[in-house]
């Protein structure tokens, strides 16, 4: 079976980049034809690509994000077409990210693009069943028309490494900064467990930096440090040095839906996470796997950072725990034989 990989996804992303690879694994032959030109010219671009293909191909898969894409696929191939959704754009605009009002013919846009893009396609992928839920409510989709698909990391990228000696207790941080991921709280947290002798690095950059900057300068905080983002290489380096790695504790409803990568690259490297207990954490993980603690709850959260702290045979367990149930449930390998599996259904 031939898979066409269809659109103007980013190979590197990593949802994009564990399928794909993960498919290949399991022995997948995977043909990509994706072109990312702004406006229009990508649709040209594509229609050309596509016309060129030299091989017939089986299943089309409209890698993330492709809801722009999904209409057109449904124009230039009579193949069954798989939707890597991973979001919605509605929802991520308008409610998690803020960036646009509700009510805007902007927002009516966005949520016209997720109804059209997964009512066309014969499958829609998401992460957890707590967004399968939300999206087919909202955009009035089947429930049996979606499959999940747990993010997962690369874990070729991502692989437990020795911890460089220090005597310095470090909590380590990657993400962009928007809503879901509450670093307000991280912050908030941060100056709980100061006078303890807890390090903090928090890496990233997006919409609430600035914000979050000047949080930290009116906490006077003195054991946080801020990094921009760099290559997942650099970044594996930081988390290597962690003792412990966060997750996401935000105020918004998409926090309740997710698991985000960072959670699976941590234990890919066999870290101990704390993360907040939410619906979506409970589908893969519980207490034996990371440290659930209370959404938008600073004091939670520097209560388990504290805990691991002194308890660093609870660090190792979660840490091994963690670690095994990625492997076992969202490497690309295991991954990839699930998609398979889903384009399996088309024979």
């Amino acid at each position: 079976m031939r898979i066409l990989y269809f659109g103007s996804y980013d190979p590197n992303y990593t949802r994009n980049r564990v399928l794909i690879d993960g498919l290949r694994q399991n022995g997948v032959e995977v043909i990509e034809c994706r072109d990312s030109s702004p406006g229009i010219r990508k649709f040209i671009n594509l229609f050309k690509k596509h016309r060129q293909l030299k091989d017939p191909y089986d299943i089309m898969v409209v890698g993330f994000l492709g809801q722009q894409i999904v209409p057109f696929a449904k124009i230039i191939s009579r193949k069954p077409i798989i939707f890597d959704a991973f979001l919605s754009l509605y929802d991520s605009n308008v409610f998690d990210r803020k960036t646009v009002k509700r009510g805007s013919m902007r927002a009516f846009y966005y949520w016209i693009l997720d109804w059209l893009s997964m009512h066309l396609a014969d499958v829609v992928l998401f992460d957890t069943d707590e967004h399968i839920k939300y999206a087919s409510k909202e955009f009035g989709v089947k429930k049996s028309k979606f499959r999940r698909i747990w993010i997962g990391a690369s874990d070729n990228i991502f692989y437990p490494m020795p911890k460089p000696n220090s005597s310095r207790f470090l909590v380590v941080f990657h993400g962009s900064f928007i809503p879901l991921q509450g670093i307000e709280y991280i912050l908030k947290a941060a100056k709980i467990c100061e006078k303890d002798g807890v390090n903090f690095l928090i890496i990233g950059d997006g919409q609430e930096k600035k914000k979050m900057l000047r949080l930290s300068d009116e906490l006077g905080l003195k054991n946080v440090e801020f990094a921009g983002f760099m290559s997942q290489e650099w970044i594996r380096e930081k988390i290597a040095r962690a003792d412990v790695c966060l997750g996401i504790f935000g105020d918004t409803q998409k926090t309740l839906r997710v698991i985000p990568n960072k959670v699976y690259e941590c234990l890919a490297m066999q870290k101990p996470v704390i993360t907040a207990d939410t619906p979506a954490t409970r589908e893969l993980f519980n207490e034996e796997d990371m440290m659930l603690v209370k959404v938008v709850d600073s004091e939670s959260l520097a209560n388990a950072i504290l805990r691991l702290k002194n308890d660093p045979d609870l660090r190792d367990r979660l840490a091994t725990a963690g670690y095994n149930k990625f492997k076992n449930n969202a490497s690309p390998r295991v991954l990839g034989n699930k998609l398979k599996n889903i384009i399996n259904e088309f024979k």
